[in-house]
């Protein structure tokens, strides 16, 4: 199916006297998630993977995707002719790098400026004048060819009150416009879906997992006008009237940005908008090219957000705490499909749950080394009574959105399983426990999550840590946990109110895997002569598989650490579960005590930590 797609996007490409033809996987908005409309890239390669960018050209068509994707696409892309490019790889071209080679002689470049994000079009442009090529990207040559392509979405947005979000829209569109005046902007350009939602206060059901509406934004001094397409603005209408928002249609934007005065100031983010938004700008207008104002801003969540995020960490616990009592006790034949549904059963059962935040990822056995493996159908495999099950999901609430993985040791383990799972457990506490002065990024602390793997002379290929939104995109940022920074971008100071991920792993390939992920939040410690010192305050209460420890690499502070953990979680999560779950829950976290599918009892040396909760007299 996919080569004789090639073929008939080669034949458009020849008639369209364009050499090398290339296929991004975000919609209009930069988007990390796209509604299926938007998939073009997937419908080309097959690979489904949320992050990778294909090259067509006559003789050949490539895939550049990073670390997390090696292995499913290896396997997505086999037979479809689309060789894979690794990412970050010492021998692997960049994009622009390989466009640039193949164009001399061979046509134009060509992509579609509606999904190209201005940023990649800039540098794609660049590498074809060097190659003394044009550019066409008024052409969506995939989509010309796609039979059957699913519609746009026009789904309703709705209203996110002030009770769940902290802060009205009008006093976000005020902090808004100052930023704008220090920046002397005349009119400011919104095209990302997330800060759109954020700074209205409004969200949709455009995208799958992400509660956002497709639309645009423009903010001038006095007045705002939101393109959406009509169905979502029907029950939000009389709210944004009385905000000062104007409403016009999704595709009006590109005339009206035509129409700007000359002299205009517009600021927007390169990294933000599509290619197409930018070159509809007057000739003369001065792009002020920084951040998003609301990138910082909805970051660093407010306090009622935060009471919020607690509660809804609180509900996510419950469901996930009762997921693992049955993976422990269940005598049914468990699937990783049943698996996954099951957890989203106990996720239903809370008060204002919504939606998943993401397709969850249920990989047991070797699919647990496939970093982003999602089941399906036909892939979906029986979870035996044996190694590890790793499940990584997560859910919106109106008090916010949450990210989970645990991975669970469903029966005997081997020596290797142990030590992994205690080097990655061992990461996660020492990277919660961190103090450190404000100004520092998640650059500096990477390594703190890093080194117990390191020692073992073992890494992983993914970020440490990313952002979360406040019912927005599960990923966010600007703050992030990685120990490097991608190319360009400077790293974020984290700043008292910023959520992140803390998510170390490991993927011995064609074995298992191994991620422990708790969602953080940067929290005031003291301020003294050497300046205000941060720390972190866990939000997820969800116990780690104490069946998987190995005691004896642990530090006596870890053990502490640990035990403290245990102690709040059972603290959190046991008023709120079933009298038999609760006693499994006291029983599983005490120290030192027998759990379920125990493989061997070396758990009293827990014990010799100060502090090991009792939960008894508790």
């Amino acid at each position: 199916m996919a080569r004789e797609r090639l073929e008939r996007l080669r034949e458009r490409m020849r008639d369209a006297g364009i050499g090398v033809y290339v296929i991004p996987s975000t919609d209009c908005h930069e988007s990390e998630y796209v509604c299926p409309h938007y998939r073009a890239r997937e419908y080309l390669t097959g690979f489904t993977g949320s992050a990778g960018t294909a090259v067509v050209t006559p003789e050949e068509a490539g895939l550049w995707t990073d670390g997390r994707y090696f292995l499913q696409a290896e396997r997505q892309l086999q037979g479809s002719g689309v060789r894979l490019f690794r990412m970050g790889e010492p021998d692997t071209p960049d994009v622009e790098t390989y466009v640039e080679s193949r164009l001399a002689g061979t046509g134009a470049l060509g992509f579609d400026g509606r999904t190209m994000g201005e940023a990649r079009a800039g540098r794609l442009r660049a590498a074809a004048a060097r190659a003394g090529a044009t550019v066409r990207t008024d052409r969506d040559l995939v989509g010309e060819i796609w039979t059957g392509r699913p519609d746009i979405p026009d789904g309703r947005s709705w209203v996110l009150e002030e009770r769940w979000s902290g802060e009205s829209a009008e006093s976000k569109l005020a902090r808004l416009r100052e930023q704008m005046e220090r920046a002397g902007a005349d009119v400011h350009v919104l095209a990302s879906l997330c800060d759109i939602a954020w700074l209205l206060n409004v969200r949709g059901s455009d995208i799958p997992c992400v509660p956002v509406t497709l639309s645009f934004l423009t903010v001038t001094r006095e007045r705002c006008v939101w393109y959406a397409r009509p169905s979502a603005a029907d029950g939000v209408r009389a709210y944004l009237e009385s905000l000062g928002v104007d409403v016009r249609d999704y595709e009006e934007i590109y005339g009206d940005l035509k129409k700007l005065p000359a002299e205009s100031r517009v600021l927007l983010d390169r990294r933000n908008v599509n290619s197409l938004l930018v070159t509809s700008l007057p000739a003369g207008a001065q792009v002020i090219d920084r951040p998003n104002p609301t990138e910082l801003m909805k970051a660093v969540k407010n306090e009622t957000e935060l009471e919020n995020l607690r509660e809804a960490h609180r509900k996510e616990s419950v469901a996930f705490t009762r997921f693992m009592y049955w993976l422990k006790t269940t005598d049914e034949e468990i699937t990783e499909l049943s698996a996954a549904a099951y957890l989203e059963a106990r996720r239903r059962e809370q008060e204002h749950y919504l939606e998943q935040s993401f397709a969850p990822i249920c990989a047991y056995g070797e699919h647990g080394a496939v970093v982003h493996y999602s089941a399906t159908e036909e892939s979906s495999v029986p979870v035996e009574r044996k190694g590890f099950l790793l499940v990584d999901a997560g859910g919106h609430y109106l008090e916010g959105t949450t990210d989970t993985t645990r991975t669970f040791a469903m029966g005997p383990l081997t020596d290797e399983e142990r030590r992994m799972y205690t080097a990655v457990c061992r990461g996660n506490l020492r990277l919660a426990h961190a103090r450190f002065l404000r100004g520092c990024t998640g650059l500096t602390l990477d390594v703190l999550c890093r080194e117990p793997l390191w020692e073992l002379g073992m890494d992983y290929r993914h970020g440490t840590g990313h952002g979360v939104g406040y019912l927005l995109n599960v990923h966010e940022g600007p703050n992030a946990f990685r120990w490097r920074n991608p190319a360009g971008e400077t790293p974020a100071p984290l700043e008292p109110g910023m959520v992140t991920t803390d998510e170390p792993g490991v993927y011995p390939e064609g074995r298992f895997g191994v991620r422990l992920e708790n969602e953080l939040v940067c929290r005031e410690l003291e301020e003294n002569e050497y300046g205000r010192f941060l720390q972190f305050e866990i939000l997820t209460k969800i116990p780690f598989d104490l069946d998987a420890i190995d005691a004896g690499q642990l530090t006596e502070q870890e053990k502490t650490w640990l035990n403290d953990y245990h102690r709040s979680v059972y603290e959190t999560v046991s008023p709120f579960l079933p009298e038999e779950e609760r006693i499994w829950l006291q029983q599983f976290s005490q120290p030192g005590a027998a759990g379920q599918n125990r493989a061997r009892t070396n758990f009293d040396l827990l014990l010799s930590a100060e502090g090991a909760p009792d939960h008894e007299q508790r």
